[in-house]
């Protein structure tokens, strides 16, 4: 198998990231935010300097794997967090690697851009996402009598 590719994505590549992203929606099922959002919400995102899109690719081929940062100043950990968010790899590129390489080129960028800590969240039933992550460092912490959990509450008309 060729080796992946990973890249910070351009302005320029903002319709390749909502494109992925799409493709994620569609791979989970949803039929909601609407094609348009996507393209408008990226456009908007990727010129946010708090906001960085990476693109990944196996060899020379198309970008088959989307991955959201986003960059916030935390106050306990003194500096910049990093939330890990919507990682996705197209079907044909599953089990390729290439999901390892776009983490580990996250956690690099991420310290790269001063980040003292990286954060993502994920589905307890994906084993493999659980596996990846694990493999690499992540984990749930413990302490204070218990574990950390990320809780989601959604707000407005959807909710």
């Amino acid at each position: 198998m060729s080796e992946s590719r990973v890249w910070v994505a351009s302005a320029d590549e903002a319709g390749e990231v909502a494109r992925l992203l799409i493709g994620f929606r569609d791979d989970l099922g949803y039929e909601s935010p609407s094609d348009q959002v996507f393209i408008d919400g990226v456009a908007k995102l990727i010129a946010d300097d708090s906001t960085d899109y990476l693109l990944g690719a196996i060899g020379d081929g198309p970008a088959a794997g989307i991955c959201q940062l986003r960059f916030r100043f935390g106050l306990w950990q003194a500096g910049t967090d990093c939330l890990l968010e919507d990682l996705f790899i197209e079907q044909p590129a599953r089990g390729s690697g290439l999901g390892k390489a776009m983490t580990q080129f996250a956690v690099e960028h991420a310290t790269g851009r001063g980040c003292r800590r990286i954060e993502l969240d994920v589905n307890e039933a994906n084993e493999p996402a659980l596996k990846l992550y694990e493999s690499l460092g992540f984990g749930i912490k413990s302490g204070h009598g218990g574990r950390d959990l990320y809780l989601r509450r959604n707000l407005g008309a959807d909710a």
